[in-house]
């Protein structure tokens, strides 16, 4: 279990490092701090408010035997994350924001009964908020997603690409157009091209004039390949190199141990366990 653990973090990080590249990178299962601040945390935050978040509904109602109480109280992982560091400011997609209110209110909840100790920390919403599934553009794109063809991934190799992209939901009108409420499919095409191509909406609408859906499809495959291929460059080079890949875990875990230990030792004492 814990060789595969750490081939499995091998492989994360090839891919974090390929994105981007930074001096460190830490490991968060190797900062206790973490799960300790998240256990705290849990016990400020009443059942139904986990309930009724919008991720928690949709993930019960895919899974066959309902969710687990670790899905259920990930959001609370996911505030300890941030609070930990005392960010003051996390970029976000939109699918994200109802957990950040999650994150700003435990922040609040904690100042008012403590003092004045975590930051309530901003959003910042990405240019593009939301990418949609392929094969159903009413949800978002999840790697999670049964669906192989309703995602997208860096690792696809150039000839899945061009085959997600040709079975993508659109609808039977052949122009391009960006109407999100009422033509939501090709919107989406419209929108990841204009992300991958660092285009404005406009201007990705005007290189597309004259071009039916389908050969959009094939326009906005090319798009994708060409923005992932460097970084899928990067990410077979750094798999090669296990031992940078292992002294990037060390070095990054040990520095946010570092930064991390000193806040939950005092939450610790604030909330009476020192």
């Amino acid at each position: 279990m814990a060789m595969r653990s750490m081939r499995k973090a091998r492989g994360c990080w090839s891919f974090i490092r390929a994105l981007h590249k930074g001096p460190e990178a830490a490991q968060t299962p190797q900062v206790s701090e973490h799960t300790q601040l998240s256990w705290i945390l849990t016990c400020m935050v009443r059942l139904p408010r986990l309930q009724h978040l919008h991720q928690w509904k949709v993930k019960i109602a895919t899974q066959k035997h309902g969710g687990t109480v670790g899905l259920l109280t990930y959001p609370v992982l996911q505030a300890a994350d941030i609070l930990l560091y005392k960010s003051t400011h996390v970029p976000v997609g939109e699918d994200q924001v109802q957990h950040m209110e999650l994150v700003q209110d435990l922040a609040r909840e904690f100042n008012k009964k403590y003092g004045e100790f975590f930051p309530v920390p901003r959003s910042i919403l990405t240019s593009l908020k939301k990418v949609k599934s392929l094969r159903d553009p009413s949800a978002k794109m999840s790697k999670s997603d049964p669906d192989k063809l309703a995602t997208v991934r860096i690792t696809d190799s150039p000839e899945e690409i061009v085959q997600k992209f040709r079975k993508a939901v659109t609808d039977f009108t052949s122009e391009v157009t960006y109407e999100p409420a009422r033509r939501p499919g090709v919107s989406n095409l419209v929108a990841i091209h204009a992300a991958v191509a660092g285009l404005r909406v406009e201007e990705a609408l005007q290189l597309s004039a004259g071009v039916d859906t389908g050969r959009y499809k094939l326009l906005v495959a090319d798009a994708v390949i060409q923005r992932f291929a460097p970084i899928k460059r990067e990410i077979e080079k750094l798999k090669t190199d296990r031992g940078h890949l292992e002294k990037v875990l060390q070095v990054g875990s040990a520095k946010a141990k570092e930064l991390a230990r000193p806040v939950c030792q005092e939450v610790k004492k604030l909330v009476g366990f020192l």
